[in-house]
């Protein structure tokens, strides 16, 4: 198990329930980047780790990179309705 400190460890769960909980239509590209560069940052922290990586928290990087997306494209899609 990993236990040095991680900077990103619980950054990217912070800065993820930050983007989907904004309801500031003008924060929302910035809390959506920033989400998605901390996830991103967490990702390749884990994958050139010692080689043990938390595979759930790796599934869950995966699904929280999608949802990002997913939720830039509902709301770009909104603004030009």
């Amino acid at each position: 198990m990993h236990t040095a400190f991680s900077p990103c460890l619980n950054r990217w769960k912070t800065l993820y329930r930050a983007a989907m909980l904004e309801t500031n239509k003008g924060l929302l590209p910035q809390r959506v980047s920033e989400a998605e560069e901390a996830v991103k940052a967490r990702g390749r922290e884990i994958f050139h780790g010692n080689g043990t990586p938390e595979e759930k928290e790796a599934e869950a990087l995966e699904d929280a990179l999608y949802t990002l997306r997913a939720f830039r494209t509902a709301w770009q899609h909104s603004e030009t309705a």
